[in-house]
């Protein structure tokens, strides 16, 4: 861990309360990028809100959106506020933003794990976690598409004991996490943040929490012109 980032991430959380700070700390120790969900196609702003929520809670830190027929908008209401700590993705440049995203996912050395029934299935708790893995859920009304179908590595079914077809999304999105998150702890996978991921993180969490953020990064960066090349402070100067 750069020891001149720490001192620039030091700056920054000096705005912060010491609970804030211990919180961060905390927090950040439980998050992992082992797991990470991609939505394709979302358009309920309720379903949106609710599985960022559910990441949040989980300690799931990123998200990727996948925007090809219906642009992802969450309600703040259900939220509360959940983006803030995560690092969302959009897929929204070309025509079709399927295959772009899960082709980079694999390139990071994820598994495409596609959550909905299908011949080869296999059960939730049968999905080896050694790996990292890409949850992949499709829109509320027609699921998963078939560019994911062929992407795919893996078919994921979550047990159903009713007569309902499907759950929900993000019940499906809670049901995978609630599962997995603790599944990589207690087979002891490497799921943990680098140390130089946590910084970045922890400095994005303090930029989104201090009032005035913009101004201050600001004058920071006037003031340490070398150092504030180490980190890009871009997002929060828009």
């Amino acid at each position: 861990m750069s020891e001149q980032k720490q001192q620039i991430l030091n700056y920054f959380q000096s705005f912060l309360s010491e609970h804030k700070q211990r919180l961060f700390e905390e927090i950040i120790r439980q998050r992992t990028r082992h797991i990470t969900v991609v939505l394709e196609d979302l358009f309920h702003p309720h379903n949106a809100s609710a599985v960022l929520r559910n990441c949040d809670c989980f300690g799931i830190q990123d998200v990727h959106v996948i925007e090809n027929n219906h642009r992802f908008v969450d309600s703040r209401d259900i939220s509360k506020g959940s983006h803030k700590w995560l690092d969302i993705y959009r897929h929204n440049e070309n025509d079709n933003n399927t295959l772009p995203c899960l082709d980079s996912l694999k390139k990071e050395g994820y598994t495409i794990a596609a959550m909905c029934p299908n011949q080869n299935d296999i059960l939730l708790d049968e999905l080896p976690v050694n790996n990292k893995t890409a949850l992949v859920f499709g829109a509320e009304k027609f699921g998963i598409s078939e560019k994911t179908k062929k992407a795919a590595d893996v078919f994921v079914r979550i047990p159903m004991r009713g007569f309902t077809e499907s759950y929900n999304v993000s019940v499906s999105v809670a049901l995978s996490l609630a599962y997995l998150s603790q599944k990589i702890r207690d087979e002891k996978v490497n799921w943990q943040l680098t140390p130089e991921e946590m910084q970045r993180i922890k400095l994005s969490w303090t930029l989104r929490t201090i009032q005035s953020a913009r101004s201050i990064v600001k004058r920071y960066l006037v003031e340490n012109k070398k150092s504030a090349k180490l980190f890009d402070f871009s997002e929060f100067l828009v």
